[in-house]
């Protein structure tokens, strides 16, 4: 039994190295000067979700096909993707698959949708992410004004 649950926690060692890589790369959390402890534990507990919203948008994506864009992005942030890469004024009224939406993300993060490519990894996921969040800021500017 023993042999069981230590190979389940060993299983789950590249999430876990996924998240720390996020959280140490993308999130740059190393790189930063914080001035006081309780700076760092604010900031770290703030990266630490941002880490996990990347892994789980990266993991869900693969895992869970048919799941709405809904589950991970706010209609405003799916709409915004949509308008973007499809070059157009108007979001459909459905939203389209988490997987699509994560395949256009890590495609603005510079992942190349190539027919032999692995799927999007966590680190193009990261920096589609930060593409996506001036997108949708943007988006929202310009239509408040419709």
């Amino acid at each position: 039994m023993r042999f069981s649950s230590d190979w389940l926690w060993y299983a789950r060692r590249w999430t876990i190295e996924s998240w720390h890589r996020v959280l140490k790369s993308g999130c740059r959390i190393e790189a930063r000067q914080f001035g006081s402890l309780e700076r760092f534990v604010r900031a770290t507990a703030l990266f630490a979700v941002i880490s996990w919203r990347i892994l789980y948008a990266t993991l869900l994506a693969r895992n869970n096909t048919d799941l709405s864009c809904e589950v991970l992005l706010q209609p405003v942030e799916w709409q915004a993707l949509y308008c973007h890469t499809h070059n157009t004024k108007h979001p459909p009224k459905q939203s389209p698959t988490l997987q699509q939406a994560v395949l256009w993300i890590a495609m603005l993060g510079g992942y190349l949708n190539r027919k032999g490519d692995r799927p999007p990894g966590p680190t193009v996921i990261w920096r589609g992410f930060l593409i996506l969040h001036e997108i949708t800021k943007m988006y929202h500017l310009l239509r408040q004004n419709e």
